[in-house]
């Protein structure tokens, strides 16, 4: 069993996948890149409150995420722009020399999966729980 204070560890965010690619060699695995929105302002800039007016060009948190989903999604381009969640603090694993930095969430076996996703439009990076 997981505790709720472990459960609470795990952070969830909504990704939104702009793109999707098959991994040659690997039919089960699609290679996504997931945006999750703007970066955190940096310590180093400071607070958005001590910016005195600056513009700050904050980059997007773009990440790679590997993910078991191509037998069901055999045409990965089906799956661009969809809203889903996925779990963001996991460790980087790293699978045929590709680094996966998440995981989405689906439910179903391998040949059936079906894509979790928020039922109304909210922003990518937006936290689940």
């Amino acid at each position: 069993m997981v505790n709720i204070d472990t459960f609470k560890q795990t952070e969830i965010r909504i990704g939104k996948i702009i793109s999707a690619e098959k991994v040659e060699g690997l039919d089960k695995i699609l290679k996504l890149q997931v945006d999750f929105g703007l970066k955190p302002i940096s310590s180093e800039i400071g607070s958005p409150e001590h910016l005195d007016g600056q513009d700050v060009l904050r980059e997007h948190d773009i990440r790679q995420i590997l993910s078991g989903i191509g037998l069901t999604f055999t045409d990965p381009d089906v799956l661009i722009g969809k809203l889903c969640p996925f779990v963001t603090n996991l460790e980087t694993r790293t699978i045929k020399d590709l680094e996966s930095q998440g995981m989405i969430l689906a439910l179903g076996d391998p040949t059936n999966v079906v894509l979790l996703h928020p039922g109304s439009d909210v922003a990518p990076g937006s936290l689940v729980g």
